[in-house]
């Protein structure tokens, strides 16, 4: 039983080091999902930091229209001290249209995001209409 102690503690002391040493595993940053990557990076550069893509799915938008999916600070370190880097945020991107078409893909009519797009639609066309 008394070896059942000095492994249980043993233990205890390595994830307590490597916690110290590498952090919790946790990346975070500030949550920009759903805005453009124009205003995320926009916004991220404001804060003092740079944007960097890490992920795009979809070609049917240019970057600036497309919308961030995710976001978290980048998990890596530098340099010969090893120092973990605190600057860069990494940005996934969706780049399919706002609505599906015959010829781009994109959300769904029937999906939250579809009837999203719908709704601006008309609303811009109905202000539109409305000033002439």
């Amino acid at each position: 039983m008394k070896e059942f102690g000095v492994y249980a503690a043993t233990a205890v002391g390595a994830t307590a080091v490597s916690m110290a040493f590498f952090g919790t595993g946790i990346a975070a940053a500030d949550g920009y999902n759903g805005q453009t990557y124009a205003d995320a990076s926009k916004a991220i550069s404001d804060a003092g930091k740079k944007a960097v893509v890490a992920s795009r799915a979809g070609d049917t938008l240019s970057d600036p229209q497309c919308t961030v999916t995710h976001t978290q600070s980048a998990p890596w370190i530098k340099g010969n001290n090893f120092s973990p880097v605190t600057d860069t945020v990494l940005v996934d991107l969706n780049c399919n249209a706002t609505l599906a078409t015959n010829k781009d893909p994109g959300n769904s009519a029937a999906s939250p995001e579809g009837k999203a797009a719908i709704a601006a639609a008309q609303q811009q066309n109905q202000s539109g209409n409305s000033g002439t």
